[in-house]
């Protein structure tokens, strides 16, 4: 079996044909594994049937309105909690078992995965996966990217939020995934303060409680004018957009970015940010690190991010078989 990064992860046959599929946008194989809901690992165009959890599927239907049919568990496939957002799942795959070939071996593909319990999240457990081959993605993988504890971070998140009480607060994350946190920790640092947000978080929120027994705060707005000491939950993608400025300005207000990315003093200039926190849905380096430790696999591929420099490093300083895979490389060394 021959792992490439293509339309998606493709697991390959000797014939170069695609028995499992993950996170494709349009291609497809015998099996197709989405691991969770945000736009670049959803389909465009779906096979007939797609593995994913029941979460997932919701939230996919809400956000693209195209829905379509799933199975959590099919021959070979198990879903286990990834914990980047609701319904997120990483993937273990028993070749032989999954295509009933006469290939073997046993693959766990994280999708986007943090090992932080976070709200109303559990985080992927890497010491609970069997795997000879980990396909893992390393969107931090450098030495720097080091976030603090997460008792320590909702901390200050919540000390901040409570010391600018009087004034409205505007804070910016993913519509799906952080956005829902936000709504989460904004109710428990200030209990009774009013909480809006955009009509596409409402959307995701909505998606979200129909599906599980969670519940957000959340209100969507219909005006951005006489606020007082409101909390504004936006897309990040708005946070340098014109009608957010002029609000924050005529409003007296704050701005806060929420992202693994505010390590880099340039994220808070970039989005224009008051106040930074390294609020994020993936691991950092050294969680990276320990899961691949937990793991023990006997090859690692990364994937997004600093997979480069994470896969030498694996190599050089840890002794790991890893390589990164790039789209359409064709001379990866087959695994078997």
């Amino acid at each position: 079996m021959t792992v490439r990064h293509r339309d998606g992860i493709h697991f390959e046959d000797g014939t170069g044909e695609p028995r499992v599929v993950a996170d494709a946008r349009s291609a497809a194989g015998a099996v197709n594994v989405v691991s969770h809901a945000h736009a670049d690992h959803t389909f465009r165009t779906t096979p007939e049937t797609v593995v994913c959890s029941a979460e997932t599927a919701a939230i996919a239907k809400a956000r693209s309105g195209t829905g379509f049919e799933y199975a959590e568990r099919v021959p070979g496939i198990e879903l286990v909690p990834a914990g980047h957002v609701v319904g997120s799942r990483a993937a273990i795959i028993d070749i032989a078992e999954a295509t009933g070939g006469s290939l073997s071996g046993r693959y766990c593909y994280t999708g986007d995965f943090s090992v932080r319990d976070r709200c109303y999240l559990d985080g992927f457990d890497p010491r609970a996966v069997d795997a000879d081959a980990l396909i893992m993605e390393t969107t931090y993988g450098l030495p720097k990217y080091k976030f603090s504890p997460q008792d320590e971070l909702e901390a200050a998140i919540a000390d901040w939020l409570c010391d600018n009480d009087d004034r409205p607060l505007f804070l910016f994350g993913y519509s799906l995934g952080r956005s829902q946190k936000l709504q989460w920790l904004a109710r428990e640092a200030t209990g009774g303060r009013e909480i809006l947000v955009s009509e596409s978080i409402r959307d995701v929120n909505r998606a979200i409680e129909a599906a599980t027994d969670l519940e957000f705060p959340g209100e969507r707005y219909d005006s951005l004018r006489g606020l007082t000491d409101e909390i504004v939950v936006l897309p990040s993608n708005q946070a340098r957009a014109d009608w957010v400025e002029t609000a924050v300005e005529r409003e007296d207000g704050l701005k806060a970015g929420f992202s693994g990315w505010a390590v880099d003093d340039s994220f808070r200039y970039r989005g224009g940010y008051d106040v930074t926190f390294p609020l994020t849905d993936h691991c950092d380096f050294d969680e990276l690190l320990e899961t691949v430790r937990a793991v023990d696999p006997e090859i690692v591929y990364t994937t997004h991010g600093f997979d480069e420099a994470f896969a030498d490093r694996l190599a050089t300083e840890h002794g790991y078989r890893a390589q990164p895979l790039k789209r359409n490389q064709t001379t990866l060394e087959e695994f078997h």
